[in-house]
């Protein structure tokens, strides 16, 4: 199964030149927003951190998985700071990725902010093909899957972010410098396979007090990428005593899940 799943990949890859790499996409996005928004990094009023793992088609060997930490605090009373940490892998191909982020919130009147933020860091960027796949070509030596590749790119990104007490929109770009990710030779040339592209996130929520103890929380998240399909994700959250929420969220005819977290303190959730 092992041997059949990665040829069918490299044969994809080799006869479709792949122009969007698709970012991670998360269902409990609104829990760590500062991944995809740097201008959310420091909105909250202490430190705050995030543990996310995902797998999908648990019962196939090498099957996509995303593990993302991230963190991030207010320093003063308008600079925000930020932390995070992906690690993406399907297959032969991993991706690891560590931004920092930076933030800057002025205060509108009342309730009212609006935060600017960048980001930066870099992407480690691996393909196995020679450890994973090489003894399963028809030709051993083809010298495009000679050896693994590696590579080590400089991204930056940026978001704007308006919120209240009750309600936030924000637009941010995480990704706007484009990366070859696959690049084989051909007798002396070099070919481009895969690439990242920026992806655009338009994001909102807001909070509804349905009593003192029960508040309802919708969010929406739209995701676009040039040459790569639009996503859009709706979610409805219960919150109970400010500790126990219950969820479902759907993503527009992909999928749809449950979510369920609990806050042991104010600034450490489980779900």
């Amino acid at each position: 199964m092992r041997k059949i799943y990665f040829a069918t990949l490299i044969a994809a890859i080799s006869f479709f030149e792949t122009k969007a790499q698709q970012d991670p996409h998360y269902t409990q996005y609104m829990y760590n927003m500062n991944v995809i928004n740097p201008a959310y990094a420091g909105s909250k009023e202490n430190l705050s951190f995030g543990l996310l793992y995902r797998k999908q088609w648990v019962d196939i060997e090498d099957a996509p998985t995303t593990a993302t930490f991230s963190g991030h605090m207010p320093v003063g009373r308008n600079v925000g700071l930020g932390l995070s940490v992906i690690s993406d892998k399907i297959g032969p191909v991993e991706e690891n990725n560590a931004y920092a982020d930076f933030s800057y919130t002025l205060n509108l009147g009342g309730e009212h902010k609006l935060a600017f933020g960048l980001k930066g860091g870099l992407t480690f960027h691996n393909v196995g093909l020679f450890s994973d796949v090489y003894n399963t070509l028809p030709q051993e030596n083809d010298p495009a899957f000679s050896e693994n590749i590696s590579n080590t790119y400089l991204n930056i990104g940026s978001g704007i972010f308006y919120y209240t007490n009750k309600y936030y929109i924000a637009f941010s770009v995480p990704n706007m410098l484009k990366s070859k990710h696959l690049d084989l030779r051909d007798n002396g040339q070099e070919r481009e396979f895969g690439s990242e592209v920026s992806h655009y996130f338009l994001t909102a929520g807001y909070v509804f007090d349905l009593s003192p103890n029960t508040k309802f929380k919708p969010f929406a998240m739209l995701k676009s990428a040039f040459n790569a399909p639009t996503s859009l994700d709706v979610s409805t959250n219960f919150l109970f005593f400010e500790k126990f929420e219950i969820g479902a969220t759907y993503r527009l005819e992909d999928s749809f899940g449950a979510m369920l977290n609990y806050a042991i303190t104010p600034n450490l959730r489980i779900g």
